[in-house]
């Protein structure tokens, strides 16, 4: 059988390749929202990977937020089968990238080869990882073509706006169903000496004041919704988000500032809507009877949702029974529980292992601040020998001039081949 040392060394051969194939990938912009060139990601990696051997099936969310025959949620799985029944390793990673954003000095799709870094949005966050993930599974197979059980690879939809066309469909069609699959590695850049076991819990919901429309040279014969958003936004500042900063986790989440609660105002409107950006007129003179708020709550183990939730009810009823003309609606948007996979999990032990044989150190075990498509795979899937590892640094996701270095991706694929070897060719009756 094929040792450790030859596919270390097939890894390191393949980096032009691995180059190529990230640049590739870079190059199709598959912005989200709303959700651009799915499909056409999706039937590149189908070309590829069949010739390696793949059978894929190209699946489409219907019916899943954000779906339209303009903009269809398109996933690929593909699935190579081994020389004898065993265990099925998935690699999972998601094909869409968030807006490009301003203050880049770079193509943002031109994939540049700088300084060993490759550049452009998505290389980090993750098209690099995918990329790895192919490169790692290929020249494993290639080399060790007698392995037991089975490799998958998904390209999944929208993991930046929930992954509810991606990771969360094909969950409950039963993609991750435990009898299929046993082993999932989700290439996220958390960094390639770090194994991350899960997220912190994420909360989202609308709240609305509401008051009512007048003249806005005489308010006092109206009731301003603004006003009223304006009393909750200071109930926050004075209890809620000293109660958050309060609490505190046992879960190893980076970075430690992160170890916190926390809620983000995610966005505040009250008042007109908004014109268009040509219009040149001036707004009417009335007293907004609406103001909405999208509110981003982050929590720990620790806590309960019913917890989480209660904190911010009970202080908008004690405003609705204290401030005059005070009404409000609280509308839930999503809401994911936290997760965490145990460090002593099967595939958590083969990458930690790896990641010792590779780099010559004990990795990291954390848990990332945001959520990503572990929770689908776990509350869904009911698949829990699940981690995020591949190469990249998290803080260069969403930035201008995002990149990802290519000895980083190079190290994480031989983690990643290794982690193959230990699961799929191991020691033999």
């Amino acid at each position: 059988m094929t040792g450790p040392d030859a596919l270390l060394d097939e890894i390191g051969a393949r980096t032009g390749a691995l180059v190529d194939l990230t640049r590739q990938l870079v190059a199709i912009p598959t912005l989200n929202p709303p959700g651009a060139n799915y499909r056409d990601i999706c039937l590149f990696l189908q070309k590829r990977l069949e010739r390696s051997g793949y059978i894929c099936s190209l699946l489409r969310a219907h019916g899943a937020p954000g779906d339209s025959d303009r903009h269809p949620r398109w996933n690929l799985v593909a699935r190579r089968e081994g020389a004898r029944p065993g265990p099925c390793v998935h690699f999972n990673s998601h094909i869409d990238v968030v807006t490009v954003g301003q203050d880049w000095t770079r193509d943002p799709f031109g994939g540049d080869v700088v300084n060993g870094r490759i550049f452009g949005r998505g290389t980090c966050d993750m098209k690099g990882g995918l990329a790895t993930s192919i490169i790692a599974a290929e020249a494993f197979a290639d080399l060790v073509p007698d392995f037991s059980g089975a490799i998958e690879i998904s390209a999944t939809a929208d993991e930046e706006t929930g992954g509810y066309g991606g990771v969360a469909y094909l969950a409950e069609n039963g993609w991750f169903n435990p009898d299929r699959v046993q082993h999932v590695i989700i290439p996220e850049p958390l960094n390639k000496d770090r194994i991350c076991l899960g997220h912190r819990g994420v909360w989202w919901a609308e709240i609305e004041t509401r008051g009512r429309i007048a003249h806005g040279s005489m308010p006092f014969l109206g009731d301003c919704a603004v006003r009223h958003m304006g009393a909750v936004l200071s109930a926050f500042e004075r209890e809620l988000f000293p109660a958050l900063a309060a609490k505190s986790t046992t879960m190893p989440v980076v970075p430690p500032a992160a170890r916190q609660s926390c809620l983000n105002v995610n966005a505040l409107h009250g008042g007109e809507p908004e014109q268009d950006d040509d219009f040149s007129g001036f707004p009417a003179a009335c007293v907004p009877d609406r103001c909405r708020m999208v509110v981003d709550r982050r929590f720990l183990f620790e806590e309960s949702i019913a917890d989480v939730k209660s904190e911010v009810t009970e202080i908008l009823d004690r405003l609705q029974e204290n401030r005059p003309g005070f009404r409000y609606a609280i509308r839930d948007l999503f809401e994911v529980l936290p997760v965490m996979a145990d460090r002593d999990s099967p595939v958590a032990a083969s990458v930690a292992r790896s990641i010792h044989q590779v780099l010559g150190r004990d990795p990291e075990f954390v848990v990332s601040p945001g959520t990503y498509d572990q929770k689908h795979i776990d509350r869904i899937g009911r698949m829990k020998n699940c981690i995020a590892y591949g190469p990249g640094i998290l803080d260069l996701a969403h930035q201008p001039d995002e990149w990802i270095g290519i000895d980083d991706m190079v190290d994480s694929a031989r983690v990643m081949a290794l982690a193959l070897l230990s699961l799929l060719a191991g020691p033999r009756t």
